[in-house]
């Protein structure tokens, strides 16, 4: 791992989406509540925080720190479910490898609990697919500094 030991803690933050593309029948399973595996979103939510949480043991050289906030929200859209997951700590380093692990794990709960929908007759998941995994935005100290 890289030395931190000479940086000073500051407030930190990051916010980071992706996106999970699900047949429109999915999508109203969804929405409905009527997946057998349960809340999908609730259970994706916490998934999440807690991918949040662990990603410095998934991770080999990202820093474990304290996590002091973390919030994971959804929309819902034509096709598709977009994850956001917002991370703040006071740490000596960023914050956005756990946003994007905590969205990552969202989207692949996400697709663990509505694979029997989305599977063809050959067992197959032609319209199922995670993009656009990015950082929105990173902000570091009181401000943008």
């Amino acid at each position: 791992m890289i030395d931190i030991s000479a940086k000073r803690s500051v407030c930190r933050s990051a916010t980071a989406s992706g996106t999970i593309h699900l047949k429109k029948g999915t999508i109203d399973a969804i929405r409905s509540k009527h997946v057998k595996k349960g809340d999908v979103l609730e259970v994706a939510r916490v998934a999440g925080i807690q991918a949040v949480k662990r990603a410095s043991e998934l991770i080999p050289h990202c820093h474990p720190i304290t996590i002091e906030a973390c919030e994971v929200w959804f929309e819902i859209a034509e096709g598709c479910v977009i994850v956001h997951c917002r991370v703040k700590a006071e740490a000596k380093t960023g914050v956005e490898m756990e946003a994007l692990t905590g969205v990552s794990i969202c989207l692949l709960t996400i697709w663990d609990m509505v694979k029997s929908l989305e599977k063809d007759d050959q067992g197959q998941y032609p319209d199922t697919r995670i993009t656009d995994i990015i950082v929105n935005e990173k902000i570091k100290g009181p401000g943008d500094e």
